[in-house]
């Protein structure tokens, strides 16, 4: 947690602003009910909730504004264009105090109201600042987007204050036509002017992240307490932006939140070394059954993923094709059976291979002991048929789908679900799927969310540049999650620290991330340069010590 110093201008900057990964999102009813008791007959915190918006707008505003030659100063921002968009709730209180701060700094600011019943105390203070009420909110609205000649060249922002985390369901009709007329100006990067979110931008779900209608994206989302769902969780994470997080002095909810993105240190600490002792059992061997005919390159993916994450070995069971390649590429691999510590079954093989749903009936219902096992692509499909048929996966069996595979496997378990209808509500899905199955789950997309069986906290995981969007890039991630579940299987054999499942699953998704923004040159959006899924390989140690680098840092 980080103090920033007090702005100039009677914006308050004091209040600590924690990184967005240190947080759990908790539900939007648990915050209010925190929160009622200290605020009930108040306007102290909406107050202090202002003046962290109208820092963040000033911070913005000078972002958009032309850069200053002389060394030392800082754009000013009076002149500036400020759009505060209100609702009746305390979001639009905070968002009309907020305009009435930046009023007093010199920002041209005027109001869109959507409702007759806005705050009062909050509505007397902007009135008095000098910021104007527009007489017809639409037509303000759609006035800013096109605003031509030097008003164009102004730093312009929108102050989103519509609705707050207490609405659910698309925005009213009022509300609608306001942010369809700023959308027509493009998206981030394309219009002409920022967006600064409230809590969160209006019409999204608050604990599931769902879009139900129009929402305008924000450039950044100050919110309060702690992080909502919608900031973690898909597809709505991807509108919010940069999220900052203010301590108000008000209490976080008791209770397990719905979902928290890990740290890369926390992660990081769950890379272990070698040491002296070591050889290549007490590293990790990873079997993995991989590739056909018709995709062969899978496996070659996925056995030099697993080896440049550190595995001790990898076993290869595949065809006599597949073998020949993969050797040519990592002659390391050993193309022989034998003992392993963990499994990595489908990438790239074919469900028609006779004799294949036997083998993912093996995994489930295993002779000896049950290993950790990545169960991705072509043993997805006959795993639907063998819950159905009344098999049962474990927590150790993990899961891989991407979000056509997971509503591939949902309609299987007799839940039918689309793509669409599985990229619309990512949580539920990936909580079905553990429900349904027993299995760990990792839902691959933007975020990546991984599930845990009767855990009521999904993790949320950044998954890394678009560029990694690109056949292979699963079979890579699926290599490099076998790699990590080895290790931590050979670590228990030991004696040492066992880890979850979920945790193994969170630290893979990291490292295939941190692989994909090395190997690309990423830097944040609209960075970098296309990337193949082999590229990734000789980056996942970069990223190894990257993550374990980050850990030494935050013990130190």
């Amino acid at each position: 947690m980080r103090r920033r110093a007090r702005d100039d201008g009677g914006v308050s900057t004091t209040a600590p602003v924690p990184t967005l990964d240190a947080l759990g999102a908790h539900p939007a009813r648990a915050v209010a009910q925190a929160e009622r008791p200290l605020t009930a007959g108040t306007d102290r915190y909406m107050k202090a909730a202002a003046h962290a918006v109208a820092r963040a707008a000033v911070e913005e505003l000078r972002g958009r504004a032309p850069a200053v030659r002389r060394r030392g100063t800082r754009p000013a921002v009076a002149g500036s264009r400020v759009l505060v968009l209100a609702g009746g709730g305390h979001n639009g209180g905070d968002a009309l105090l907020a305009g009435a701060l930046l009023a007093r700094r010199g920002c041209h600011v005027s109001a869109a109201l959507v409702t007759a019943r806005a705050h009062p105390a909050a509505m007397a203070e902007a009135l008095a600042a000098g910021v104007r009420v527009a007489p017809d909110p639409l037509a303000e609205a759609e006035a800013f987007a096109g605003a031509p000649g030097p008003a164009a060249r102004a730093p312009a922002l929108v102050i989103d204050g519509l609705t707050g985390i207490g609405a659910s369901g698309p925005l009213r009709p009022g509300a609608r036509e306001l942010v369809a007329a700023l959308l027509r100006a493009g998206g981030p990067g394309r219009r002409r002017f920022g967006v600064l979110a409230v809590d969160l931008p209006s019409g999204v779900g608050p604990d599931d992240g769902v879009l139900a209608g129009p929402v305008l994206p924000a450039d950044r989302t100050v919110t309060f307490t702690c992080l909502k769902g919608a900031h973690l969780l898909g597809p709505a994470a991807r509108v919010t932006g940069r999220v900052e997080v203010v301590d108000l002095g008000l209490p976080v909810p008791e209770g397990a939140p719905l979902a928290r993105r890990p740290l890369d240190g926390e992660l990081g600490a769950l890379l272990r070394p070698p040491g002296s002792a070591d050889h290549k059992y007490t590293r990790g061997v990873v079997g993995v059954r991989a590739g056909s005919v018709t995709y062969p390159g899978a496996a070659v993916l996925s056995c030099a993923a697993a080896v440049r994450t550190g595995a001790g070995m990898v076993r290869l069971d595949a065809p006599a094709r597949v073998v020949d390649l993969v050797l040519a590429s990592r002659p390391e691999v050993v193309a022989a059976p034998g003992r392993c510590q963990a499994r990595v079954l489908g990438p790239g093989v074919e469900g028609s291979e006779a004799g294949w749903d036997n083998q993912v009936a093996a995994v489930l219902e295993p002779r000896g002991p049950v290993l950790p096992t990545v169960l991705d692509a072509g043993a997805l499909a006959p795993l639907a048929r063998l819950v159905r048929a009344g098999g049962r996966c474990g927590d150790r069996h993990v899961l891989v789908p991407h979000a056509g595979e997971a509503a591939a496997l949902l309609t299987g378990l007799d839940r039918p679900a689309g793509r669409e209808a599985v990229e619309a509500d990512p949580a539920g899905a990936v909580r079905t799927l553990a429900a349904l199955t027993g299995a760990t789950v990792v839902l691959k997309g933007s975020p990546t969310l991984v599930a845990a069986p009767g855990e009521p906290t999904l993790l949320s995981l950044d998954a890394g540049p678009p560029w990694l969007a690109t056949a292979g890039s699963g079979d890579v991630l699926a290599g490099v999650l076998g790699a990590v579940l080895a290790s931590a299987e050979a670590r228990a054999e030991q004696g040492g620290q066992t880890l979850r499942p979920e945790a193994c699953a969170a630290l893979a998704v990291r490292l295939h991330a941190l692989a994909g923004a090395l190997a690309s040159g990423w830097a944040g959006p609209g960075t970098g340069h296309p990337v193949a899924a082999g590229d990734l390989l000789d980056h996942l140690p970069g990223a190894w010590e990257a993550l374990r680098s980050e850990a030494d840092r935050a013990s130190a």
